[in-house]
């Protein structure tokens, strides 16, 4: 298996506030859409992240819908600066983000912060890790 993600789906409760947040607020565009799912294309179109409602992926996952509090996953969006950090979560406050952890230097020499997307999911905006890619 080559190291490499399609597709990202995420099981929300509340589709049109979530599409509103990832296709509005932060201005991503829209690949496909179709009723209760929507489809993102991420970079260069390798990849994807969809929405879904949050019980019908559990059914088709085969898992239980009543999941809550923290997931074990974080997704990371890497720029190449710390003012660059600090403009990524501004605008993912406007754009209904909640802040879990402003912007800080970092045990691991780099600088970075934590938002929540309407449903919960975590993203770390960072900066110093020069080995990984960037997001922008």
């Amino acid at each position: 298996m080559k190291p490499h993600i399609a597709i990202i789906a995420l099981g929300v409760r509340d589709f049109s506030r979530a599409k509103q947040f990832y296709s509005e607020g932060l201005g991503w565009p829209i690949q496909q859409e179709q009723g209760e799912w929507i489809c993102f294309g991420l970079g260069g179109g390798s990849s994807a992240l969809t929405l879904y409602p949050w019980d019908d992926l559990a059914a088709e996952a085969g898992v239980s819908a009543d999941g809550s509090g923290f997931r074990g996953t974080a997704f990371a969006y890497n720029v190449r600066s710390e003012e660059r950090v600090d403009a990524v979560m501004a605008e993912a406050e406007v754009a209904g983000g909640t802040i879990t952890k402003p912007p800080t230097r970092t045990a691991w020499g780099g600088y970075s912060g934590y938002f929540t997307d309407p449903e919960g999911y975590l993203w770390e905006v960072a900066t110093g890790a020069t080995e990984l890619p960037f997001s922008e």
